[in-house]
């Protein structure tokens, strides 16, 4: 299924570059573009796409107003030449912040969380939406970085770090792996070992004692084994 997109910034460089990028991607549609956020509030008007390309920085309208404005927003991905905007955007449940001069690398990985998102949506009936939780942490001395808890795969404990292993991407949080568990809601996740906690729904199959996960292997430790395999099988239908 195709997902159409819009381009809103100011730079005409940077509305080539995405371009090109989206060309040579299949299921991506590119719309429309505008050199600035009022124009692309009247295209919505009458008009729906699925995902927007924004810029902070614009005149009259910024990113940032420009998306308080929406009152449902698409799926929103910042392409900005600053970096210090990330936090106030991901409050605004923005899906990715990409930094210019935007490497195609980087953007195709912005588009899998589009994919990714839409998998998501499409699995769930609209009646039987929720709020998705998620949680803030601190992944350098000054950057928050929000992580939605769906997208949590394993907790890998790396003594006084965690390396927190998720469907986008991976992130050194300076934590101990019992505090950061005691976060999550229980009936989501399990420790299975003194250096893994896993999400129940991501655990692809059980073998003896070690689950697999995305194709890799955890151990579940000896004095967890009888708990983790006993919850695991009460969350099955």
């Amino acid at each position: 299924m195709n997902k159409t997109c819009l381009i809103i910034d100011d730079e005409p460089l940077a509305i080539n570059v995405i371009k090109n990028y989206l060309d040579q991607i299949e299921n991506f549609e590119l719309i429309s573009s505008f050199s600035n956020a009022i124009d692309g509030l009247n295209f919505l008007k009458n008009n729906t796409v699925d995902v927007i390309f924004l810029d902070i920085n614009m005149p009259v309208l910024d990113g940032i107003n420009f998306i308080k404005s929406l009152e449902e927003p698409p799926l929103l991905i910042i392409t900005s030449a600053y970096d210090e905007f990330a936090i106030e955007t991901y409050e605004l449940d923005v899906l990715d912040y990409l930094v210019k001069p935007i490497e195609f690398p980087r953007f195709m990985k912005a588009l899998n969380k589009v994919e990714k998102r839409f998998n998501i949506i499409n699995k769930v009936p609209l009646e039987k939406t929720k709020e998705r939780l998620f949680i803030f942490v601190k992944i350098d001395k000054k950057k928050m970085k929000k992580i939605f808890l769906d997208e949590i795969l394993v907790i890998e404990s790396l003594k006084d770090y965690l390396k927190i292993n998720t469907l986008t991407g991976r992130y050194i949080v300076h934590s101990t792996l019992t505090d950061f568990t005691d976060l999550l809601p229980s009936r989501d996740f399990i420790r299975i070992h003194r250096s893994y906690t896993v999400a129940i729904d991501k655990i692809d199959a059980i073998e003896g004692n070690s689950v697999e996960i995305e194709g890799l292997r955890y151990v579940i430790g000896r004095s967890y084994i009888d708990d983790v395999k006993q919850k695991i099988l009460n969350s099955s239908i």
